[in-house]
Order: structure tokens, then sequence, then C-alpha cells
């Protein structure tokens, strides 16, 4: 079993997600006593987060190679981003080290395109919605075409993003509001749905709607373990 370093804390609620997920993935596949193998770094949140709201892009980048190289030297053998948004910095990160680094959109793109899904929604902070980093990923790559919401539907899921769910909030309005915007997207031709914030799914589920949601967060540790356990 090889060992993955994760950079999170961004927010912890959702880092604790994939602690979860990653030793559940192991477990499910060896059984017994397994666990992962990982190393973590937990960054301070509220540093990044103000330095997403001064669009300082570039200090949060050095801060999370910092991170990387952190894990580097405690015996990380790839890296994963715990965070949607902060991948706009994944070159930042994917230069300050030699690691495997395992990419949250291509784990997500990756499910979509083994489903046939060609049209898809995308629910995240306005940051993953209105941005390029992630959906030119998911067009470039897997051929998808990514549709947001409006943008008073933008500004509520970025609101609950930030206010409740990174807060350890749960608000049933705030889950009705969301699965309103998610058959919005879908009557204008999404397939499925990605849940592109790693906090998101504290809200929303697949059993809360038919129309097929896509956990980043999910998707993104089963590929972890599936590179942490490869022969």
């Amino acid at each position: 079993m090889r060992t993955l370093g994760i950079i999170g804390g961004m927010s912890w609620e959702s880092t604790q997600s994939y602690y979860r997920a990653l030793n559940e993935g192991v477990k499910q596949v060896l059984g017994g006593f397994h666990s992962a193998k990982l190393v973590l770094v937990s960054v301070d949140f509220a540093d990044i987060e103000a330095l997403q709201r001064e669009n300082d892009w570039q200090k949060a980048g050095e801060q999370l190679a910092q991170a990387a190289r952190q894990l580097e030297a405690a015996g990380a053998e790839a890296l994963l981003l715990a965070t949607n948004t902060m991948h706009k910095v994944a070159e930042a990160i994917e230069s300050a080290t030699p690691l495997t680094f395992l990419h949250i959109a291509d784990a997500t793109g990756e499910k979509l395109m083994e489903a046939g899904v060609t049209r898809v929604g995308l629910l995240g902070t306005r940051f993953t919605m209105e941005q390029a980093f992630y959906k030119e990923r998911l067009s470039e790559r897997f051929g998808m075409e990514v549709i947001v919401p409006s943008d008073a539907e933008r500004d509520e899921v970025h609101r609950v993003i930030y206010e409740e769910l990174c807060q350890g909030v749960i608000e049933k309005a705030s889950r009705v509001r969301y699965l309103d915007i998610i058959d919005n997207l879908a009557a204008q031709g999404a397939q499925a749905v990605i849940l592109g914030c790693t906090e998101i799914a504290l809200l929303v589920q697949q059993v809360h709607t038919k129309v097929p949601l896509y956990d980043t967060t999910a998707l993104h540790a089963q590929k972890a373990v599936a590179w942490s356990l490869e022969r």
C-alpha cells in the first residue's frame, strides 16, 4: 500500500469526510484491520479564505505548495488537495514536488465519461462555478459541456457553503433551495449535477433527488484508494 498525502482543512468538516472515505475504501478492499496509510497537513482555513476574498491566489498557492513539501518530507507518495476551489492553484502545488497529484476534476470527469454524461451541471463556490480552471479541465479533457446556475442561484449556493456548511451548520431550508437549483439545471438539459464543493455532500445526497449527483469528495477518495492499492 502506498502512502497518500492530504492537504486539508478547507474546511475541516469536509476533510474528516475524506479521512473516513479513504479508510473505509481501503478496508472494503483489503478487509480485516486494514486502514489507509495517510499523512495530513491541515491548514488554517481562515488564512486561505481571506486570500480568496482578496483575490491573492498567488499567495494561496505558495501556502499550499509549502504544505505539499511538508507532506513529501513526511513520506507521502501522492497528493490529494481536499477541496475543489483551491484546485485553482493546482499548478503551484504540482510544481512544488515530484509527487503524483490526484486531481479532483479528473476523478469526476472519468466517472461522468463512463456513465455517458456529456452535459453536466456544476455546483460549488462562486470561484469554481464562474472561473475557468475547473470547467475548462472538464471540457478539454473529458468533452463535457458544463452549465452553472443563474447569478442569483450562484449567490445562494456560495452563501450556504461559507455561512453554513463550512461552519458545520446543516439547514433543511438550504437543502430545499439546493434541490430547486438542481432541478433547474436538469430542466436546462443537465444529465447529472456535480457537487463541486467538498462540503455540499454534507447537505445534499442522492436520496434527496432523482437527478444523478456526482459527489466529488467520494469520487476523489475512490481514485486515491485505487492508486494507493495499485500493485
